[in-house]
């Protein structure tokens, strides 16, 4: 997911020390501190001292215990099923930190040949221990109801009987142990493997920039090749498009269109293949549509997320009235795609990456000292891997490892204002599964739909802290607006990109393997729809639907962005209205992780997530943002 911009502030000017100050105020960076070359995780705990090899034997050796309860799980009593769930959860840790610690060593570099060997080793090594167990899932499932309501209704069972709850809700689904074995052992070199092809082609896109560009403006061209271009990652290229300038930003896009062009035609077809592979799963486990196997996993009906997704295309009108009055602001008839992340601000500003912690910090600070504190550890001690590289896996992400571990970030800093976004979103990601570890690895993690609660929460928390210390119209209209893109993004885009991916799938079913060109035509008419007439869809924006990895590795996934942001917009209203007595309850939703249904997690925090205008009420929310940033674009000036 990209983050919009966060402008710069004279409060944050405050907290330079002077001799680190360019002539016009702003930090002066070093190095070092403008691109975290210095912020990298460690990994090497998360196998505590063992080598691969040691932790899968080990595996496969518990994996032998387990399979030895084969065909009596029906008979067990609670104690007897806590004692055997118990050895599934040791089992379940051993493998989850060879599994960590393999793939986020890929990711560090898709490129490299030992590394993505060294995966394929343990996912391989993985999956054929796991299916052995494919067993424990189905008999669990069969149990007869009243015996399973008697037996989760038991103290003994209390840290797995979500999860085993749940396990049973997919019973109309499930086939035999000899077809789960199969598809399972089949998944590494079937969907699998096309996933993580996928991201080895993303990975390696390079993006021709003007060397001007890609120095940020600098006279320097020892690095540009005969035409004067310099090779950057896709991350760098998409950076620019927050820039001021707009011949910038058109140069940028048209760059990453360039750099989109080469493997094209290769990642429409790995998309064609695990579209085709998830309509043969779905067909065979019988559910209804597409999307039912997310919503299931998600704990939502297919009626819930229709309501939501409907609620959130009705408001389309939010975006479109932004954009319009960014043209405005912007100074322009008609904005393009690649103007909606621009910055309002009066010019950009690199964030350094010691600056960028301190706000953070600060702001999880007034809302709870001890997320704060939470916090610090991922930056003190090397749980956050933040430079971009080359062959690093695009993009941000929090990774849970296990609960008797802890989390790590990647990012891929580029010294932007939405940087700062980002980090503050994904430390929200660490700081839930730091707090929810003592749930076990069983409920630690909750379903998608709330997974982006706390990264949201904690991106408002900031936005919130830096508005409050604003006087100046123009800086607090900058803010104003980065709060609201950051709202259109999450929400309306991310719904936009729902119905791209429904169309993408329906379109597959009904008519067979989809051309490069039919792709680009659901992408512009789901993207059309959202912006209206108020953005311009240039010929290039075709194409860019083609480097956004949810689509491949977790499709059906982007709706939980709309559903965490309309959620964690109600949470902080409730915080506002509150203040301080409100975050023993937010501590708690956090901790709770995984352990109840999202209904009861709601109601934690005192939100009803079963009441139909729950998301009418969240849009609102998102009209105000926008009522509050046309206010101060006015006070600003910036309005005719």
């Amino acid at each position: 997911m990209l983050h919009d911009d966060l402008t710069p502030i004279s409060a944050r000017t405050r907290a330079i020390p002077a001799e680190r100050r360019a002539p016009d105020g702003t930090a002066a960076l070093d190095d070092a501190d403008r691109t975290a070359a210095d912020v990298a995780w460690e990994l090497d705990p998360l196998l505590d001292g063992r080598d691969i090899d040691a932790l899968l034997d080990e595996a496969g050796a518990l994996a032998d215990e387990i399979e030895a309860a084969r065909g009596t799980v029906a008979g067990l009593d609670a104690a007897g099923l806590a004692a055997l769930m118990q050895q599934v959860a040791t089992f379940e840790e051993v493998l989850g930190r060879v599994g960590s610690y393999a793939g986020l060593r890929f990711a560090e570099d898709t490129l490299d040949a030992e590394r993505g060997a060294l995966m394929a080793k343990v996912q391989e090594r993985a999956t054929t221990i796991a299916t052995r167990l494919v067993f424990l899932e189905l008999e669990l499932a069969e149990l007869d109801d009243d015996a399973a309501d008697a037996l989760l209704a038991d103290d003994r069972l209390a840290f797995c009987a979500h999860h085993i709850a749940n396990i049973r809700r997919y019973r109309a689904h499930l086939l035999s142990e000899p077809e789960e074995r199969l598809l399972t052992e089949k998944s590494v070199s079937g969907a699998g493997a096309w996933v993580r092809l996928f991201s080895e082609l993303t990975s390696a896109i390079e993006v021709r920039l003007p060397a001007a560009l890609a120095s940020g403006g600098a006279d320097d061209t020892d690095d540009a090749d005969g035409d004067g271009t310099v090779p950057v990652g896709l991350e760098q290229g998409l950076s620019l498009l927050q820039h001021p300038d707009r011949d910038v930003r058109s140069q940028a896009a048209a760059a990453v269109t360039a750099g989109l062009a080469p493997g094209l035609r290769t990642r429409a077809y790995v998309f064609n293949t695990l579209l085709l592979d998830k309509s043969i799963d779905d067909r065979l486990r019988s559910y209804p549509s597409w999307i039912s196997s997310r919503n299931l996993a998600n704990e939502a009906s297919d009626e819930s997320v229709q309501a939501l997704v409907d609620a959130v295309v009705r408001r389309y009108d939010i975006p479109q009235r932004w954009y319009a009055l960014k043209a405005q602001v912007l100074g322009v008839d008609r904005i393009a795609d690649y103007d909606r992340m621009a910055s309002v601000a009066a010019a950009e500003q690199e964030i350094g990456w010691s600056e960028a912690t301190q706000l953070v910090l600060e702001a999880y600070a007034s809302f709870s000292p001890q997320l704060a504190d939470i916090a610090r550890r991922f930056i003190d001690e090397h749980w956050i891997d933040a430079p971009t590289r080359p062959g690093k896996r695009p993009g941000a992400f929090c990774a849970y490892t296990v609960p008797s571990h802890h989390p790590y970030v990647l990012l891929n800093w580029t010294s932007k204002p939405r940087d700062v976004s980002t980090l503050a979103h994904e430390l929200g990601h660490g700081l839930h599964a730091y707090l929810a570890r003592h749930q076990g690895v069983f409920h630690q993690s909750t379903p998608l739909t709330l997974a982006e609660t706390a990264s949201v929460f904690g991106e408002t928390v900031t936005n919130g802290l830096l508005l409050g210390e604003l006087d100046d119209p123009a800086e607090r209209f900058a803010l104003l607006a980065t709060v609201l893109e950051d709202s259109i993004a999450t929400v309306f885009r991310q719904v936009a990109m729902n119905r791209f991916e429904d169309a993408v799938h329906t379109a597959r079913r009904d008519e067979g393997e989809l051309s490069v060109e039919r792709f680009a035509e659901l992408w512009t008419a789901s993207q059309t729809d959202m912006l209206g007439d108020a953005v311009e869809v240039t010929e290039g924006y075709r194409s860019w639907w083609s480097y956004i990895p949810h689509f491949i590795g977790t499709p059906g996934y982007v709706y939980a962005y709309a559903y965490g942001q309309l959620l964690a917009l109600s949470v902080y209203a409730r915080y506002e209205a509150e203040g301080a007595a409100f975050v023993p309850s937010y501590l708690e939703l956090l901790s709770a992780g995984g352990s109840m249904a999202p209904t009861d997690l709601g109601r934690i925090v005192g939100v009803d997530l079963a009441d139909p205008g729950f998301w009418d009420a969240g849009l609102d929310i998102v009209a105000a943002q926008l009522a509050r940033a046309e206010a101060a674009a006015r006070e600003a000036g910036r309005l005719s």
